[in-house]
């Protein structure tokens, strides 16, 4: 809107009003609610219970480990997922079991389902031709009314089915889910029973006809092996084969024997050829004669060496028993060549034997051969023969499980009853007091929901928005007994940025609070002189600005000798460089708060008292200026000595500041140089305020602060400064 344009083509609700009508018309509201509360009540007393009773039903292998079929674990596993439990959800719900419950209790002859037959409007209606829907069954209707009442469900992530019913009577409530759940396990039990005996009937024939071919098969194997001569011997081998490894065997060991034989005997040819003593040999030893021999040779050889001790070599004895020494020898020599011949005659026999066995050995290789070719035939048949054996006997040991079900009426099935409905005590409905409640509650609501909106749809909550002037120049000065600034709080509010809090996380530690001045009044007076030259080398606010933009500078502290008017300089450079585009606060540490008081409605807004004194957050110190996007901590509303215990929080409180915001503007009056250095740090510039240049504190400041070693400051005055045009959502101040 434009500046100084007045504010009233708009209204507003007036809540206070609006409100007020549900007070004034409490009793009527509490009256009506009561009247229907007293309905729902009537309703609720007369209405006919209703019970519920349920049934549970676990989906398991009944089984027994001794009587099990021989069934592989996949098929049980096949009957017991989620998806076989889903579907004897629908077995039961079938209409041929619900129909046996019904004829079992009879349910066509109770009162609760009597009043399912057609009505009189209705068959009147057919009579005349203007209903000409099929007329439906009586048995029908019973069993459209049980599934309407009839609940059932598979409980989640288990094989357990709820078999639920509802109805006025507490006894049918519990006997038609046992019912249906009775029906079921007995529809099972009647499956098993068809199922084993189509089984049986089936088996009977196959087993017939399977004993006929297996007889045939095993007479066809017999008469081929007779007719083939394979005749089988031990280890289930054919004789030839069984045979010619035996003479196989025997033939080795004729081989072996002669072996042996001859190399003996060339052992004792050897032996008499070199003309060496032979009864050293083991067979030569081994013949009695020679033992004996060997006997009196040793006997003789005693006699001479006795005789040798008394009588000399040529002494007729001793040559008489050397003579018989020297016969002895020969006939030894004759034995060993008659045991040569022995066991030369013992090889010959060998050789013959040998001879003999392999020529039985090539017969029996040809006639084994023969019985292998055979053989092919013969397994084929045998393979024929022990198929259709070992399918006789599978199916005979089936036959046999299903006739013994059959027999001993043994038929589990794989669902059990494992918790059985009783009669309910107390009806699931009508429960009247919470109902009760619950209706008046809602009466109550509703009776106040449109008690709201005739007020507001009449007109009488509505009021018009007040008129207001916006000021259309620069404030030039702040009494504290005027009015607030004529703008809306809520769009103060709503300037605030969400990174209004940014700065949050800031700890505290060290440096002093700077001296702030005593006095305060409104600082915008002197901005208002205008014609005068510079004499001390300050620049206006809009060269001030520019500085600090081109700079980079991101704390800016301005200090004003000449008391708190000057502050009004620190207020319109923080506008500027905001009105520029950059995120700027205003810091007021001024006693008396001279800076943010023209940007604020009023001075009794948290500040950084609050936030030195712990009292408060960032979020809740940061505010909106009224007349522009630079968002301000005022002084606060803390005690001011608890605050200074605090103070030396007030740097990292400054570099989390820092952090969020790209420009910081610090009002600091009349504050001398330890406190400004308490502020500095690499990226800060000083700034001295100037109302009268002609004020001798300014310059004396001036000159201390680049004395001091913290930089020439920046000389600024607000001597005939313009503030700009405000943007379409803002007013100038």
């Amino acid at each position: 809107m434009k500046r100084g344009e007045p504010v009233a083509d708009d209204v507003d609700v007036d809540l206070g009003r609006l409100f007020a009508s549900v007070r004034r018309d409490w009793r009527r509201i509490l009256l009506v609610a009561l009247l229907l509360t007293a309905v729902v009540f009537a309703l609720l007393v007369t209405a006919t219970p209703h019970y519920r009773a349920e049934t549970r039903v676990l989906i398991e292998a009944r089984e027994s480990v001794y009587t099990r079929p021989q069934t592989t674990a996949e098929a049980d596993r096949a009957i017991l997922d989620q998806e076989g439990v889903a579907s004897q959800v629908q077995v039961i719900t079938s209409t041929d079991i619900l129909t046996e419950v019904a004829r079992e209790l009879e349910l066509a002859d109770h009162p609760e389902f009597a009043d399912t037959q057609p009505s009189l409007t209705e068959r009147f209606l057919r009579a005349i031709g203007l209903n000409r829907g099929p007329e439906i069954a009586p048995e029908q209707r019973v069993l459209e009314e049980l599934r309407e009442d009839l609940t059932i469900y598979q409980v989640e992530n288990s094989r357990v089915i709820v078999i639920e019913f509802s109805s006025a009577d507490p006894q049918l409530a519990a006997q038609v889910p046992n019912a249906v759940a009775d029906a079921y396990v007995a529809s099972l039990r009647a499956a098993e029973s068809q199922s084993t005996d189509d089984a049986t009937e089936w088996l009977e024939p196959e087993i017939e006809d399977l004993r006929q071919r297996v007889r045939e098969a095993e007479a066809k194997v017999a008469q081929f092996r007779a007719q083939s001569d394979l005749l089988i011997g031990q280890n289930n081998t054919v004789l030839a084969t069984q045979q010619l490894a035996e003479i196989a065997s025997e033939l080795s060991r004729v081989r072996a024997n002669r072996s042996a034989v001859e190399a003996r005997a060339e052992n004792i040819r050897a032996a008499l050829e070199r003309g060496t003593s032979p009864e050293a040999m083991p067979d030569v030893l081994a013949s009695g004669l020679i033992e004996r021999l060997r006997e009196r040779q040793v006997e003789l050889h005693a006699q001479v060496a006795e005789l040798s001790t008394t009588l000399l070599g040529n002494h007729p004895r001793i040559r008489a028993l050397q003579a018989q020494l020297a016969d002895i020898e020969g006939q030894i020599r004759v034995e060993a060549r008659k045991v040569l011949e022995g066991l030369q005659a013992e090889a010959g026999g060998a050789q013959s034997r040998e001879a003999e066995l392999t020529a039985e050995l090539n017969r029996l290789k040809a006639e084994s051969a023969r019985a292998e070719e055979e053989q092919v035939e013969l397994r084929a048949l045998e393979r024929e023969a022990t198929a259709q054996r070992e399918l006789l006997e599978s199916y005979l040991t089936r036959y046999r499980e299903a006739a013994a079900r059959s027999e001993r009426n043994y038929l589990p099935v794989d669902a059990r009853v494992f918790s059985r409905a009783v009669p309910p005590v107390e009806p699931y409905f009508p429960k009247v007091l919470p109902l009760t409640l619950a209706a008046f509650a809602a009466a109550l609501l509703l009776m106040v929901i449109v008690t709201l909106l005739r007020e507001l749809f009449s007109g009488r909550a509505m009021r018009p928005a007040e008129a207001r002037v916006l000021p259309a120049a620069p404030m030039a000065g702040y009494d504290e007994k005027a009015p607030p600034a004529a703008v809306a709080p809520s769009e103060a509010a709503e300037e605030k940025p969400a990174n209004a809090a940014a700065p949050a996380a800031a700890a505290a530690s060290a440096a002093a609070i700077p001296a702030m001045a005593a006095t305060a009044a409104a600082a915008m007076a002197g901005a208002a002189r205008t014609g005068r030259q510079s004499k001390l080398g300050e620049v206006d606010i809009e060269a001030a600005a520019e500085a600090l933009i081109s700079r980079g500078v991101a704390r800016a502290i301005f200090v004003s000798p000449e008391g708190d008017e000057a502050a009004a300089t620190a207020v319109l450079v923080a506008r500027e460089v905001a009105d520029a585009g950059l995120r700027v606060l205003l810091l007021d540490l001024t006693a008396s708060g001279a800076a943010t008081r023209p940007m604020l409605e009023s001075n009794s807004y948290p500040g950084i008292t609050n936030l030195l004194a712990a009292e408060g957050q960032f979020a809740d110190v940061i505010h909106a200026d009224l007349y522009s996007n630079c968002h301000v901590i005022p002084v606060g509303t803390a005690d001011p000595e608890r605050a200074m215990r605090g103070a030396d929080r007030l740097p990292i409180i400054m570099n989390s500041l820092t952090i969020a915001y790209d420009v910081v503007v610090v009002e600091c009056g009349p504050a001398d140089v330890a406190a400004v250095q308490s502020l500095m740090d690499e990226d800060a510039q000083v700034l001295v305020s100037v109302l009268d240049p002609e004020q001798k504190s300014v310059a004396d400041t001036a000159a201390r602060l680049d004395s001091e070693g913290i930089g020439k400051p920046i000389l600024v005055t607000p001597v005939g400064y313009v503030p700009p045009t405000a943007p379409p959502d803002r007013d100038a101040a």
